[in-house]
């Protein structure tokens, strides 16, 4: 037990520390003048939550046209499409002002006409995802702050914009310059190779008047070189003959400088500035992106913990004072031998003992309900191994598409645990349909899941987004489902119903107790309000962390307090669902089966709701963001549903095992 708390303490420990350790991860040494590739991503928003690939823009693309690389299923599963680029790169190179492409971006803006994709991309708000030797590219942002020097802002996730919408005349405009700043540092056993350590992009707009006849000076400086697509009639002091000059906010605002619409014939142009940074080593380069350069201070976690346990606190304090107690005075009562008199004044006994004779008697549809505590064990299984192993280190977002791959194999592999659980319970409810319950088990949950995700890959094709999953994908989520989880469910079956019946402390009787009428308060619209009220208060900090993850880009690196709340909500949904169990039986109500189930899994109701209020800040307004975002939080709401589901009857069984074989039953 102590080797187990020192794991959970030291991968707490590791996933708060200033250094990331990315296990496997092989660095990337360049020579001098040799060529550092740079690779586009998806571009997303917050604003329609559909990626789209980025070449569904008429953006510059490679001679040979653009490739992609070799993608695994989880990558294609988060929509992220890496393919390569016509910006050219060379380690410790200076570039200056070279020009790219002149693609022709589409009509301009004007009343009663539709505009251009490009225009509707920025006014969405969709932003860029370049890639520089597996880092993605941070933001750098610069504006007047009336001194001498503008204010710089540099933000480590999202991306940087496509453009922006112009506050005085309401037009969109592109960022068609983009200043690339690279770090790196030389290697410490071979100082004649570097490695590229942080990648920042500073993206601006700027009006390049240009002749497509090149002049001969630019032909001369063409050879040293990118060739020349044509000719600046106003170039900016960084776009001038012989510039040795990085391109500059100060520069691209002076007077007379015009802004790049986002239509017509645009020329499009970049700097690289390499900037040597020997204390920053190569394993720390994520550390920035991780933690987002501080901008959720690990205070805020911990707030959460604190805030968690305070909630575990107060439960357990809570069932010390009612159950250990009144436990104790019932089990002393119905185990005293009682006298003529004594047996004479009290004609009638009272409480959770009157239903021993009922408490373990099967529940209605039983299939179902061992079918989802299957189901709820599998959920609970992957979740814990996809939080432990990405709390060590091995699911890192270098990795891009490994989260979502573990947490499938995972699920697949756990199919023997949902199997065996599935059948342990139904064979203990005194089922025959044995086939039905296992394939249920096998079946329901992930055919549900494939459903959805079907009608969502649809929504995304309709809105050509990088989220629709090629059919060749499908085909292998089908084998994992088919070919190794419905096989293991099945496996784990067989070995449960191969195993003796769960042994009960009293005996059901032949003729079902009738059950009185229940008070208001124990009624399931209250139990449900309440039992699902303070376990979503134990966890809600940490959702609001994994939701931004999720639906903004955000960078969620933190497995280590994961886990902690993940453990503390699991010992709240726990003892919330044993102290419903206790007042229900005082009240004579043996139907608890369902009932724990529900009261625990109604934490999921909580999160659903919470989906709903935090959607508002996302700004999306089409139909197609409606149904991505609430299909899929029906979907993680329902999971958790079954995992809380499973957790608490397991909870309610062996609280009712444990005091009903501490009483002596005549």
């Amino acid at each position: 037990m102590r080797s187990l708390f020192a794991l959970l303490f030291c991968s707490s420990l590791f996933a708060v520390s200033n250094g990331y350790i990315l296990p496997g991860a092989n660095p990337q040494s360049f020579s001098e003048n040799e060529k550092v590739k740079l690779k586009v991503n998806k571009m997303t928003s917050t604003k329609t939550l559909m990626p789209l690939d980025y070449y569904f823009l008429p953006f510059c693309a490679p001679d040979e046209g653009p490739s992609m690389d070799n993608e695994n299923l989880g990558e294609f599963l988060a929509g992220d499409r890496i393919e390569s680029s016509p910006y050219q790169l060379y380690m410790k190179k200076e570039m200056y002002c070279e020009q790219v492409c002149i693609n022709n971006l589409g009509r301009g803006e004007q009343k009663n006409v539709q505009p251009n994709r490009v225009i509707k991309a920025i006014r969405k708000q969709y932003h860029n995802n370049w890639i520089v030797d597996n880092l993605p590219s941070a933001h750098k942002v610069e504006a007047e702050s009336g001194g001498e020097t503008p204010d710089s802002d540099t933000r480590y996730w999202h991306g940087f914009p496509l453009g922006f919408v112009s506050d005085s005349d309401k037009k969109a405009y592109i960022h068609n310059h983009v200043n690339l700043e690279i770090m790196y540092h030389p290697v410490e056993h071979d100082t004649s190779t570097f490695r590229v350590v942080r990648f920042t992009v500073e993206p601006f707009s700027i009006m390049h008047d240009c002749d497509l006849s090149i002049s001969e000076a630019d032909k001369i400086k063409s050879e040293a070189m990118m060739p020349k697509l044509a000719t600046i009639k106003n170039p900016i002091a960084s776009c001038a003959l012989n510039s040795q000059e990085h391109t500059s906010f100060e520069m691209v605002t002076a007077p007379g400088r015009l802004l790049q619409p986002a239509s017509g014939k645009v020329l499009f142009t970049y700097d690289v500035k390499w900037i040597e940074n020997p204390d920053l080593p190569w394993a720390s380069r994520w550390d920035i992106y991780l933690s987002m350069d501080d901008a959720i201070p690990a205070k805020i976690h911990w707030m959460s913990i604190a805030n968690s346990l305070v909630i575990v606190l107060v439960l357990s304090a809570m069932i010390g004072a009612i159950l250990v107690r009144n436990l104790r005075r019932d089990i002393t009562r119905y185990n005293k031998l009682s006298t003529d008199e004594e047996k004479a004044e009290d004609l009638e006994e009272y409480g959770w003992k009157l239903v021993h004779a009922d408490v373990f008697r099967p529940p209605s549809n039983p299939l179902w309900l061992s079918a989802a505590c299957g189901t709820g064990a599998q959920i609970l299984c992957m979740s814990f191994l996809t939080i432990i192993f990405s709390a060590m280190g091995f699911m890192s977002p270098a990795r891009r598409g490994h989260l979502l791959v573990a947490e499938l194999v995972f699920f697949a592999m756990m199919g023997t645990v949902g199997g065996y659980v599935t059948a342990r319970m139904y064979k203990t409810f005194k089922g025959k349909s044995w086939q039905q319950a296992t394939l249920a088990t096998a079946v329901a949950f992930p055919g549900l899941v494939f459903g959805v995700f079907l009608i969502m890959n649809i929504v995304a094709l309709s809105q050509k987004s990088s989220d629709a999953v090629p059919p060749l994908m499908i085909i292998v989520l089908l084998v994992l489902w088919f070919g190794l989880s419905t096989p293991l469910v099945f496996l784990g079956a067989y070995f449960g119903y191969r195993q003796e019946v769960l042994d009960f402390p009293v005996n059901t009787s032949s003729i079902p107790r009738q059950i009185p009428d229940q008070p208001w308060f124990m009624g399931i619209p209250f139990t449900l309000a309440i039992g699902g009220i303070l376990p979503f208060g134990s966890c809600f900090v940490e959702l609001y962390y994994m939701m931004s993850s999720v639906w903004m880009d955000y960078y969620y690196y933190v497995f280590g307090f994961l886990l902690m709340v993940f453990l503390i909500l699991l010992v709240t949904c726990a003892e919330i669902t044993i102290l419903f169990t206790y007042f229900q039986l005082c009240s004579e109500d043996y139907h608890w089966w369902w009932r724990s189930f529900m009261n625990a899994g109604s934490t999921a109701i909580y999160v659903f709701l919470y989906s709903v209020v935090y959607f508002k800040q996302l700004e999306a307004s089409s139909l197609a963001s409606y149904v991505l975002y609430f299909g899929y939080m029906g979907l993680a709401s329902l999971a958790l549903f079954v995992t809380m589901g499973f957790v608490g009857t397991v909870s309610s069984l062996y609280f009712n095992k444990i005091i009903f074989g501490s009483i002596k039953i005549d």
